[in-house]
């Protein structure tokens, strides 16, 4: 593996091992010695500067070293990313895994919108995105990356269900029985039309993004340049 590849591969463990450190086992001794809010500026600090790493190894890295996927994987891509953006947008209704100080009565209802798909949206969102940009199959820097991302977004939603059991108990687990951490995709269209076209305008939007500024075709500019 090509010097860049190495230093993209400590980056990413990097980026991703201190979001699990600083969340889970280091959290408390770090709350206890700074304080909840010296944590969240230490956190924050951490992450910006490791993802930093990441995107400067990522750009050193060769950016067309694989076969690619062809059209088909385009396709397949297209359909993760839509899916990933609609997820995106109903994270961020009712939901109690978010930190918020409606958390515990959100609990007590009944799941609505995407989290009656998963109540975990949000990550699993990161994670479709992350395996459509392995599925494209174009290069060592994209796998790489979003393997993280992807390992990131579904191992870090085990251990929040782990710690929201701790801290929130009973009402975490009667959350948890009305729930799946799984995606049940057969409940899909019946998320809420809202979500669809939010979803579907911030993919057109990110898609373009994707070609405008990175010079990559993707979702429809695949066949509309």
């Amino acid at each position: 593996m090509d010097s860049p590849l190495i230093e993209l591969v400590a980056a990413n463990v990097a980026f991703v091992g201190t979001h699990f450190a600083m969340s889970h086992p280091l959290r408390a001794p770090m709350a206890n010695l700074l304080g909840e809010k010296g944590l969240s500026l230490v956190y924050s600090l951490v992450s910006v500067v490791t993802l930093f790493w990441v995107y400067v190894a990522y750009t050193k890295s060769p950016n067309a070293d694989l076969a690619g996927s062809g059209e088909m994987g385009g396709v397949t891509v297209s359909i993760l990313t839509f899916i990933a953006m609609v997820f995106f947008a109903g994270s961020f209704s009712g939901n109690p895994a978010l930190p918020g100080p409606n958390a515990k009565a959100q609990t007590n209802l009944e799941p609505r919108g995407l989290l009656k798909v998963t109540r975990h949206p949000m990550m699993w969102g990161f994670a479709f995105w992350a395996l459509s940009h392995i599925l494209l199959w174009a290069n060592w820097r994209s796998v790489i990356t979003a393997f993280a991302i992807g390992v990131l977004a579904l191992l870090g939603a085990h251990l929040q269900d782990k710690k929201k059991n701790i801290t929130m108990g009973t009402d975490w687990e009667n959350w948890v029985s009305k729930t799946s951490y799984w995606p049940r995709l057969s409940m899909l269209p019946n998320c809420g039309i809202i979500f669809w076209i939010i979803g579907g305008l911030a993919w057109l939007a990110m898609s373009w993004a994707h070609l405008y500024f990175g010079g990559i075709p993707a979702g429809i500019w695949l066949w509309y340049q």
